[in-house]
């Protein structure tokens, strides 16, 4: 699992990367359109100097509508997106959830966690897979149920892409949790096998059978 500190210098490396690409494309775009920086930054509300350094990448804390500003004068529209790039950050409380889950399994079984993708160059992993009771049992494990619509879809594209029959969605029992379950009749239509029974089987280091949610 990456540590705190990879994950925020790679975060820097990337801010630092994009402050430097956007300020390039900022000045290829007002040299395009035949304008100055005095023009610019005085429509764009900000000093000639304050300009010329965003768009030699070299502040920082370069805010959002710092860049919206001068790239709307000079007629671009600026976008951003975020893409996932590996593993992230697990909290206590889903490893915790997943500890628990772990204690449940027979001795037989063993539960690896963040397992990638066999995809080459796919950077997405299961949050952990079961091994030893036949088909290696995928699991994702969410402490609190949120957007549904985007949990359903983000499953099925990895199940789709991970070589992977059973699928086990583990959730920490909480109110929040059991409502959204009933509320979302969908969910359970995609995970079949109850609580209980995915439990019981587990214990016994027996395949469930198929893929159901896991209440713990």
């Amino acid at each position: 699992m990456p540590t705190k500190e990879r994950l925020l210098d790679r975060g820097s490396r990337t801010a630092d990367r994009l402050r430097r690409v956007l300020g390039a494309e900022l000045r290829e775009a007002r040299l395009a359109a035949g304008l100055s920086l005095a023009v610019v930054g005085s429509a764009a509300r900000m000093s000639y100097s304050e300009l010329s350094r965003i768009e030699r990448g070299l502040v920082p804390g370069v805010s959002v509508q710092q860049l919206g500003r001068p790239f709307a004068v000079v007629g671009m529209d600026l976008s951003a997106r975020a893409y996932p790039f590996g593993l992230p950050l697990r909290d206590a409380a889903q490893m915790a959830l997943l500890a628990r889950f772990e204690a449940t399994l027979h001795p037989s079984l063993r539960l690896r966690l963040e397992v990638a993708l066999p995809r080459e160059s796919d950077l997405r992993a299961w949050d952990g897979v079961v091994y030893g009771a036949g088909l290696p049992i995928a699991i994702e494990a969410e402490t609190r149920l949120r957007d549904m619509q985007a949990l359903l879809r983000r499953m099925a594209l990895k199940l789709r892409d991970g070589d992977i029959a059973r699928l086990i969605l583990l959730l920490a029992e909480t109110r929040t949790n059991r409502r959204v379950l009933r509320e979302t009749p969908a969910l359970v239509g995609e995970f079949p096998i109850g609580s209980r029974s995915v439990l019981a089987a587990l214990r016994a280091g027996r395949d469930p059978g198929g893929s159901g949610i896991v209440i713990l």
